[in-house]
C-alpha cells in the first residue's frame, strides 16, 4: 500500500523546497500539492461586497491552479506524477483539515521569522505541525 504525502505548496522558495524533498525522500507515495486561497476572515471579511469577493475567489483559484502547473512539471522532472488540489479557508486549518484521514504525511515548507516565537517556523507551519492529526515534516 502507498504512502499519501500531502504538499502545501504556494510557489514560494519554501514550498519548492518541500516538494523536492517529498519527491527524493517518498519515491513511491501519492503525494498531492495543495494551494489554499486565503479567505478574509473576522471584522474586515464582513465588509467585502458579495459579487466582487466572488470574482476575486475565482481569480485567486485560477491562480492557484497555474501556480500547481508549475509543482506538476517539476514532478514530471523527478519521474513522478502529482495530484494537484485548490481550497479556500486560513491556510492552517485547510492544511490540517485537508489531511485529517487522507493522508500519512505532510510535508511543508518553513518560513523563518524575526523574533523568539518565530525563530524555527512560520506561523502556518507551526500551527500545522501543532494542531496535524498525522506527522509533518517542516523543510527548511
Amino acid at each position: 500500500m502507498s504512502e499519501h504525502i500531502l504538499v502545501p505548496y504556494d510557489g514560494s522558495a519554501p514550498s519548492k523546497d518541500a516538494l523536492e524533498y517529498a519527491l527524493e525522500k517518498f519515491p513511491n507515495a501519492d503525494i498531492t500539492a495543495l494551494y489554499v486561497v486565503p479567505a478574509p476572515e473576522g471584522y474586515w471579511g464582513a465588509f467585502d461586497d458579495g459579487g466582487e469577493q466572488a470574482t476575486d475567489a475565482d481569480e485567486a483559484r485560477d491562480r492557484g491552479r497555474t501556480i500547481l502547473e508549475e509543482a506538476v512539471e517539476t514532478a514530471a522532472d523527478h519521474g513522478h506524477d502529482l495530484g494537484t488540489e485548490v481550497t479556500t479557508g486560513q491556510p492552517d486549518r485547510e492544511i490540517v483539515e485537508f489531511a485529517d484521514g487522507e493522508y500519512d504525511t505532510i510535508v511543508i515548507g518553513s518560513h523563518g521569522r524575526e523574533g523568539v516565537s518565530r525563530v524555527l517556523l512560520g506561523s502556518v507551519a507551526e500551527n500545522v505541525v501543532r494542531r496535524s492529526p498525522v506527522p509533518v515534516a517542516v523543510v527548511r
